[in-house]
Parts: structure tokens; C-alpha cells; sequence
């Protein structure tokens, strides 16, 4: 009698753990996805904030015209910022790309650099569209000669962008599916193996809410700890990553993985507990036969 109680317990804490470990994996897994969609868009971003172009002057452009229209550009909603480049700074900008003073190579022609700015955008304006208006109001500039920015690749950067969006949103789908599935069959395993004291306690006449109790409190309770102990984890790969990555400046980012480990949390807790209801009610309602199945 006291070997069978003993296995018993055994085969109760291995079928936690199982379950514990199963459900913790899983919400790690969204964790994490979770989070690579906060640093991918951060990223897109950034990329998209890099798109640009050169405002190129004429040889005649004050510099006092040159550093107005600059100040007018830093103030539009659109431009995240303007850089007013001198002629000198395009110079030994090239010379430092090249290696080498490549004035010697032209003796005596005059330096063919020109004064420009470097315009960068605001993500939500970085398109064609915005930046073909913007062309157009810069080169009615007396000082402005042209405006030269690479259109293919900014329509290439945002079709990709787009695309990118489209299938983190499916690959989001399909892995809370796979979440909900997993949770599901995994509590719906542990209650299977207690199905004859759900049957007994229906016996001596215990209603549906009170053999549901004890159940819903063992598996949120679980669900709860597998919560804390998945967001563990992914703080210590955060930690790595950021030893790793340093550009990442995960540190800058503090509300967005506040909301993450909230959400996980809540996210675990609503799973089991919709898990447990559904997987009760099926031996609840069951007929006696179905037990032995």
C-alpha cells in the first residue's frame, strides 16, 4: 500500500513537471517572439529613418543660404534631421573614403565638390510619395542645383519592410495557435490521468464547481510559475544580448518589455484557465464508459 501511494506521488510530480516544463516552453517561445517584434520594428525604423538624399547647391550658394534653408528643412514635421555640409567636409570626407588627397589628381581644376544637405526622414514619410513632393518644393530653391536620393531602392526598402510585417503578423497567428494547442492538450493530459477522481467525487454528489475548483487553482497556479520562471529566462538571454549586441540599447526599451511580461503573465493565467474549463467539462459531462476510453 505505501509502494503504490509512493508511486502515485511519483507519477504525479513527473506529470507536473511534464506539464509545468511544457507550458513554461511555450510561453518563452512567445516571450521571446514577442520581443523580436519590438526590436524588428525598432530596426525597420531605423532603416527607414536612413532613407534620404543630398540636397546638392550651386557653386554661387551662400552659406548664410545654404544654413537658412537647412534650419527650415530641421523644422518641417517630415524631416527628422538636416546636415549642412561644407564644401571642406566633402572634401576630406572623400579623401578619407579614397586614401588618399585626391585634389593632386586634378592640378590645377578647382575642387568639383559642392556644399549640399543631408536630409533624413521621418519612418512614416520615408516613401516615394512624400519625398517626390519634397524634391519638387526644394528644387524651386534659387540655390539648389539638384536633389539626388535613389527612388528604386527607397520603393524596394518599403515593399520588403511591408512584406516583413506581413509574415511576422502570420508567424504570430500560427504560433499562439500552436500555444493554445499545446496548453490545452497538456492540461487536458494531466486531468485524463485524475479522471476517476473527478468520477468519484460526482459520485458522493459534489457539484460541477466544486470538483472544477481544486483544478483551476493547481493549473493557474502552474500556469503562474511557468509564467515567472519563462520570463526569467528570456531577462538572462535579454542580458546576453545585450553583451552581445550593445547597439541593440535594450535598456531603452523598458515599457515595451514591462508590457510584454505583463502580457505573458496574463496570457498564461487566461490560457489555463480556459484550458482547465473546457478539458473539465468533457469528463464532467461524460458518460461512464467514456472514463475507461
Amino acid at each position: 500500500m505505501y509502494s503504490d501511494n509512493n508511486s502515485t506521488k511519483r507519477r504525479f510530480a513527473g506529470s507536473y513537471f511534464v506539464s509545468l516544463m511544457s507550458i513554461m516552453l511555450v510561453l518563452f517561445v512567445l516571450g521571446m517572439y514577442a520581443l523580436m517584434i519590438v526590436y524588428t520594428d525598432k530596426l525597420l525604423k531605423h532603416v527607414k529613418e536612413n532613407i534620404g538624399f543630398e540636397v546638392v547647391m550651386k557653386s554661387n550658394a551662400k552659406e548664410s543660404s545654404i544654413k537658412n534653408l537647412t534650419n527650415e528643412l530641421n523644422k518641417k514635421e517630415y524631416v527628422k534631421s538636416a546636415r549642412y555640409i561644407s564644401k571642406e567636409e566633402a572634401t576630406n570626407k572623400m579623401k578619407e573614403d579614397l586614401g588618399e588627397d585626391f585634389l593632386q589628381w586634378l592640378g590645377d581644376i578647382e575642387n568639383p565638390l559642392l556644399p549640399s544637405i543631408d536630409v533624413r526622414f521621418v519612418a512614416d514619410y520615408a516613401n516615394s510619395d512624400s519625398m517626390a513632393m519634397v524634391e519638387k518644393w526644394i528644387g524651386k530653391k534659387t540655390i539648389v542645383k539638384e536633389v539626388i536620393y535613389q527612388k528604386s531602392l527607397t520603393n524596394t526598402i518599403n515593399a520588403n519592410i511591408n512584406k516583413i510585417k506581413i509574415v511576422l503578423f502570420a508567424v504570430s497567428l500560427i504560433l499562439l495557435l500552436i500555444a493554445i494547442t499545446l496548453i490545452s492538450h497538456t492540461i487536458r493530459l494531466s486531468i485524463y490521468s485524475k479522471r476517476f477522481t473527478v468520477r468519484t467525487m460526482q459520485l458522493v454528489g459534489a457539484t460541477q464547481g466544486f470538483v472544477m475548483k481544486p483544478f483551476m487553482k493547481t493549473f493557474m497556479t502552474q500556469g503562474f510559475i511557468a509564467a515567472v520562471i519563462a520570463l526569467i529566462l528570456i531577462t538572462i538571454t535579454l542580458f546576453g544580448i545585450n553583451d552581445y549586441l550593445p547597439d541593440m540599447n535594450i535598456s531603452q526599451n523598458n515599457e515595451y518589455i514591462v508590457i510584454i511580461y505583463i502580457s505573458v503573465i496574463i496570457l498564461s493565467l487566461l490560457l489555463t484557465m480556459l484550458s482547465t474549463i473546457f478539458s473539465m467539462r468533457r469528463y464532467l459531462n461524460a458518460d461512464i464508459d467514456r472514463f475507461y476510453m
